[in-house]
């Protein structure tokens, strides 16, 4: 059937864990054999020196309204990049970018490729109250309409996504955070051995409302020790607000707040133990990490992944999503200079494995031919959705992004 040509689309080079997954597959496709033109709406951000210095693409002229409507800059030249590149699948590299899937098939019609999108976060979100829960899953119900193949990252959640259009098919691909070398390098952590420093507490992520770093610094000042130390890696426009939160409940002295770093996998080098705290995510990548590494990780029930996997995780604490107490008797709890926990099955978890299976779920799409259309439910409702979709999209609303420093 020829060379298989997938296309990407990302926002920017910010930093986030969906933008990182997906310009380490593009470049492992390409040196696959697989032709992977990447479509970026702005060159701005960190990951462009970290991950894409040179790594080809296509970019549109900017103007100075492009990063503050970035979804409605994509959605305006998409379109052009998709007619001229003729790609045999369109991916979309997590479940914030399914409303420009949607534009684009609305826009182009059966000229429109087949479509593949991961499930960064969970679809339909059921720790949110009742009338939330009902948008989401109608939300959730709209893209499975557009969408021509789901991919998930574990197999608990297959199901909540398989719900929504039985019709479309799921596939499992373990989220590939890690490339074989990272993997090499983490099983190589030790603890810090406690001692007169204190116990020493990691978190990675983005500082935005998602990942809840007030409900970590809340429960840290309560459940840690005095010579305690929380160092957390990253960075957002919630940072600010934090410091302040942590001033006001004097544990300036023991928390750090680290900045972004390129390389997450060595911030958890000499640390005790993993705290997330988020209010919903996927499979985060931090998570992963520190599975890999084998040390204790303290996670809100943020995600069925989430849970899935800590709860077959030796290391791991699983603690009620939002609850301050919980989570500082978790911390309490953790012993210092734990021994490593015995490590999961990580190489499943790389880029090297997940490029495969990608490819193999791009050629079946391309192989079951033309593009899903929505039935005409779907269109009758599209209007009103796509209004709700892209005011979650305005500045300020809650990113989907999975979590990455």
């Amino acid at each position: 059937m020829g060379l298989l040509r997938v296309l990407t689309f990302l926002h920017s080079f910010e930093p986030g864990g969906v933008e990182r997954v997906a310009l380490r597959l593009v470049r492992q496709w390409r040196d696959m054999g697989v032709d992977a033109p990447l479509f970026v709406g702005r060159s701005d951000g960190a990951l462009r020196s970290e991950l894409a210095g040179d790594l080809a693409h296509d970019v549109p002229a900017r103007r100075r309204w492009t990063a503050a409507l970035e979804t409605l800059w994509m959605i305006w030249n998409l379109p052009n990049a998709i007619l001229a590149s003729k790609p045999d699948v369109l991916f979309c590299a997590g479940n914030t970018y399914t409303i420009v899937v949607i534009a684009m098939k609305l826009m182009l019609g059966r000229r429109c490729p087949p479509v593949v999108a991961k499930v960064s976060n969970e679809l339909t979100r059921p720790g949110q109250g009742k009338a939330l829960r009902l948008l989401f899953a109608a939300w959730g119900w709209l893209q499975s309409c557009f969408v021509d193949s789901w991919v998930v990252m574990h197999p608990a959640m297959r199901d909540d996504v398989a719900r929504l259009h039985p019709s479309t098919p799921v596939a499992v691909i373990p989220d590939p955070a890690l490339t074989l070398s990272q993997v090499d390098c983490l099983r190589n952590w030790r603890p810090s051995n406690g001692g007169p420093g204190g116990r020493r507490f990691v978190a990675l992520g983005r500082l935005v409302p998602q990942k809840n770093y007030e409900l970590l610094l809340r429960a840290f000042a309560a459940g840690a020790a005095p010579d305690d130390r929380l160092t957390i890696y990253g960075d957002g426009n919630s940072r600010s607000g934090l410091e302040r939160l942590a001033g006001q409940l004097g544990i300036v002295a023991n928390v750090f707040f680290a900045g972004h770093v390129a390389h997450s996998s060595a911030c958890l080098v000499g640390q005790d133990a993993l705290l997330i705290t988020s209010h919903f995510e996927g499979i985060p990548a931090t998570l992963v990490e520190g599975m890999t590494c084998g040390m204790p990780v303290v996670a809100t029930d943020c995600g069925v992944g989430v849970r899935a996997l800590v709860d077959d995780y030796l290391g791991g604490t699983l603690v009620p999503r939002g609850n301050v107490a919980a989570f500082a008797a978790a911390i309490s709890a953790q012993a210092p200079g734990s021994a490593p926990a015995a490590p999961f099955d990580a190489e499943f978890y790389t880029i090297e494995a997940g490029a495969v299976a990608y490819a193999n779920v791009f050629h079946e799409v391309r192989r079951r031919g033309a593009p899903a259309l929505p039935d005409p439910a779907a269109i009758e409702r599209r209007d009103a959705v796509l209004d709700l979709g892209f005011a979650a999209q305005a500045p300020g609303a809650l990113s989907d992004r999975a979590g990455s420093v």
